[in-house]
């Protein structure tokens, strides 16, 4: 089916993609998910892929980006146009934080204010309002939320939340203070009740709600706890316990290590172990899915990027890859313990127009996408953001910073790049039909 982006009146591009038919169920009716094997599955059992893109609102502002150039009716519209049947909504431990102390900053306003100063947040609070006239200064970033997920629901969209830090900024880098379990920002026991209150509150408000990232790109970290496998293990069942306590039909994706680019320890049953010289030496742990209530609900998540402007066949890309975690599908294969569904929670690069082409990584992630038949979302729809700020970076906090990485242009009102878009994001929707 040909579909088209539409924006000022104006033909962009075009290209085929299998989009549902109105026949086809979608959005709430598909839910709850289960998982079987390396299957995600919809209610009445039939195989369900993630198609998505990222949709960030963990950054300083805390409400999901571009509410100054667009309402949240057009900017979830994007989804659906693009051929999209989810997608991965960001957050920041903070923003829960913040409701269990009743602090004043949860208005749009203060929120708006507080990020960009004064001067600037007064223009930007007022565009905010002005597309988005069912607020107010008063309404607070939780309610935005629950509008994005409403609106979400209405036009069948899935929705998948990430929890992808826990003091509001851009992520991610090494001793950030958001990285690992008991770094500077990261207070595990406040991670675990901000998932609680989060999963109980969207699976009484948002009617698509699906599943649960855990933590994005868990990573080194010089001062916190250990950084091992048995500590990930510890804390992750922990949070993944609170998620299901609150929503028992919630799928929960489990990261890796090292910016989430490798997890294979848990569908080879290794044993996780802790660290020599450290409190967790000597102990040990294996992730059993039988031992835990949620053993239908888990997937595992992987990052996958271009950072190395790899010019590998497609061979040895898929070889070295597979070995990073995607043995969780492949039954055939005798040193897998056990099967899971995995989702490449982010992938992505420039959208110039050209650096599709450039590297063999486009065309190798499609053929993998294609071979292994693996749900994805991408990194990422915003066009621009409210306010950027990353540590190490001069200067560190940069104001209304374009994102050249977005599917959308700076003032979200049109794709950035067609050709890209046509020979990047649809073909990944083709490889899975």
């Amino acid at each position: 089916m040909l579909f088209r982006y539409l924006a000022s009146g104006l033909l962009l591009g075009s290209t085929a993609v299998a989009v549902p038919s109105p026949n086809v169920k979608r959005g709430a009716s598909l839910l709850p998910f289960s998982t079987k094997g390396r299957d995600i599955l919809d209610r009445d059992g039939k195989l369900f892929n993630y198609v998505s893109t990222n949709w960030p609102g963990h950054q300083e502002a805390m409400i999901p980006e571009g509410l100054q150039h667009a309402s949240v009716e057009e900017i979830v519209s994007w989804f659906p146009k693009l051929g999209l049947n989810s997608v991965r909504l960001t957050f920041a431990i903070e923003m829960i934080d913040d409701i269990y102390s009743k602090s004043p900053n949860q208005t749009l306003e203060r929120s708006v204010l507080n990020a960009l100063g004064t001067t600037n947040g007064t223009i930007v609070l007022n565009q905010i309002l002005s597309h988005n006239p069912k607020f107010s200064k008063n309404t607070t970033r939780l309610q935005v939320f629950d509008a994005v997920a409403k609106e979400l629901a209405r036009q069948d969209i899935i929705l998948h939340l990430d929890n992808h830090v826990s003091k509001a900024f851009w992520c991610c880098g090494e001793n950030d203070g958001n990285g690992w379990f008991g770094e500077k920002y990261f207070d595990v026991d406040k991670w675990i009740r901000g998932w609680s209150y989060i999963a109980k509150h969207a699976k009484a408000n948002w009617p698509t709600f699906s599943s649960a990232g855990l933590r994005n790109e868990l990573r080194n970290a010089n001062t916190a706890e250990p950084v091992d496998w048995y500590t990930w293990y510890v804390h992750m069942t922990a949070a993944a316990n609170a998620v299901h306590e609150s929503d028992p039909n919630a799928l929960i994706f489990f990261s890796g290590l090292s910016y989430d680019t490798y997890i294979d320890p848990i569908p080879l049953g290794k044993t996780l172990n802790g660290t020599a010289g450290k409190s967790t030496a000597g102990k040990t742990a294996v992730f059993v899915p039988s031992d835990f209530p949620w053993k239908d609900k888990i997937v595992l998540e992987i990052h996958k990027y271009d950072f190395e402007n790899t010019q590998d066949d497609c061979e040895t890309f898929t070889s070295k890859w597979y070995q990073k975690g995607f043995q969780a599908l492949d039954a055939s294969n005798p040193a897998t313990k056990y099967l899971f569904p995995m989702v490449i929670s982010e992938w992505g690069f420039i959208q110039n127009g050209t650096y599709w082409n450039q590297t063999t990584y486009n065309k190798c992630l499609i053929e993998m996408v294609k071979k292994w038949q693996v749900g994805w979302q991408h990194w990422e729809l915003s066009g621009s953001f409210y306010l950027q700020t990353r540590p190490g970076r001069v200067p560190a906090t940069i104001q209304g910073l374009e994102e050249a990485w977005g599917l959308l242009n700076y003032n979200w009102s049109a794709v950035r790049s067609p050709v890209t878009v046509e020979n990047s994001l649809s073909k990944m929707i083709a490889a899975l039909h």
